[in-house]
């Protein structure tokens, strides 16, 4: 399945930040939509990184709390960007998520953001598509069954 039919399928509303927001203000909207990473994008929508719930953790971790009020998101976003167009296929963009190690995918046409991807939903995809393979077969076994007395 290409990537733009699952996201027209999904009802999925793009959520990002701005370089300049607050690691605060970025947990709290991440922690709001249910999130596990967003996009860091200019006002132009055009992407220059990706704050994950990991990137949050590691900035807690190594920041005196008294500095945490004063950090921003683009002190602690990813800026090596691995992304996926909406023509590509999910089976690719899971792979490319395997092989960079991330769970989160963004999807970008003429340069810009349009989606996120998640490595839940290319593997809630996939036993979807396992389900309803396994129904087919199981159908098919029926049918020879009654053929085939």
């Amino acid at each position: 399945m290409k990537i733009s039919e699952f996201l027209a399928h999904s009802h999925q509303r793009l959520v990002s930040c701005l370089p300049d927001d607050l690691l605060h203000d970025v947990a709290k909207r991440m922690y709001t939509h249910e999130i596990g990473a967003m996009p860091v994008c200019e006002l132009s929508m055009r992407m220059v990184g990706v704050i994950s719930e990991r990137d949050l953790v590691r900035s807690f971790a190594r920041a005196d709390w008294s500095e945490m009020q004063y950090i921003r998101a683009r002190d602690v976003m990813t800026t090596r960007i691995v992304s996926c167009g909406p023509e590509d296929t999910m089976r690719i963009a899971q792979g490319l998520m395997r092989i960079n190690h991330i769970r989160h995918l963004p999807v970008i046409k003429d340069g810009q953001v349009q989606a996120m991807l998640s490595m839940r939903d290319t593997l809630a995809l996939r036993l979807r598509e396992s389900e309803d393979e396994m129904n087919v077969l199981r159908d098919v076994v029926a049918a020879s069954r009654h053929q085939n007395p």
